[in-house]
């Protein structure tokens, strides 16, 4: 009777492995998962960055949302994965303590309204999944996602422990690209004021490259000193001195920023 229950649990651990759920496997390395949500009745396509060992962590893990660029725009729910914080989280997938979300903005659209809504739809979902800290919530963007970054952190300013954007801007950087800016702030008199205003309380690091010829440096000099005007408790300014457009890569690598990043809490 023995030998039987024993050869029965044998085969059950070989199907278990056939089809790719032995209870450990899944968890050997952190991974991207892709998932769904509903916003407004429809579905919504993104993808999670699980961290190893997720399922065994005791305490509750730090979460960041990810807006990706112009060039990661489409409806595949993959190439939001493939530039700027992904190819970081695939070199360092050992070790990358956080839950990271990735949504993706359709063809020929920005980071504002219905995409804003599903970025924002999808972190709730995943902090409910996982059981994620709500006081360790940070938001990072890069490009069409930096603007997209003071975007979702202005429509809330409360939520967001810090926020890192990386080569955005508030205004419109060439006439060619008129719908990209940063829109609760673009009618007013003066718009970095009064961002800075309103997230004066909010850890922030912003990354540009001197040399940025697609969204130059300009806007991110002038927040800095507008924050700085206001007695911002905490916001930072690094410049590339020969950086160009692509900032990314040499921020996500920053052990520096991410140190910094984790360190912020909310509450």
């Amino acid at each position: 009777m023995a030998r039987r229950s024993m050869g029965w649990l044998l085969c059950a651990v070989a199907l278990l492995m056939l089809a790719g759920c032995a209870p450990t496997r899944g968890d050997a390395t952190g991974r991207f998962e892709a998932r769904e949500v509903q916003v407004d009745g429809r579905s919504v396509h993104y993808q999670v960055f699980i961290p190893r060992g997720a399922a065994a962590q005791t305490g509750k893990l730090p979460v960041v949302l990810f807006l990706h660029g112009s060039g990661e725009r489409g409806s595949d729910n993959r190439a939001q994965t493939e530039a700027g914080i992904g190819p970081y989280l695939r070199r360092h997938a050992d070790s990358f303590p956080a839950l990271v979300v990735l949504p993706q903005v359709p063809d020929d659209e920005e980071w504002s309204g219905d995409n804003n809504r599903a970025a924002t739809a999808a972190l709730d979902a995943v902090i409910t999944e996982f059981g994620a800290d709500p006081g360790r919530q940070y938001l990072t963007g890069m490009s069409m996602g930096g603007y997209g970054s003071w975007n979702i952190a202005l429509d809330d300013p409360q939520r967001f422990a810090a926020i890192v954007p990386v080569c955005g801007a508030v205004l419109v950087p060439r006439a060619v690209r008129p719908t990209l800016f940063v829109e609760s702030v673009a009618r007013e008199a003066d718009p970095y004021a009064v961002m800075a205003q309103r997230l004066k309380d909010t850890p922030i690091w912003m990354f540009h490259g001197a040399l940025d010829d697609v969204v130059k440096p300009d806007d991110d000099r002038r927040l800095k000193a507008a924050f700085d005007a206001v007695g911002a408790k905490d916001v930072r300014y690094t410049e590339y001195p020969q950086g160009n457009h692509n900032a990314w890569d040499a921020t996500y690598a920053d052990a520096q920023m991410w140190a910094w990043l984790f360190a912020q809490r909310r509450g």
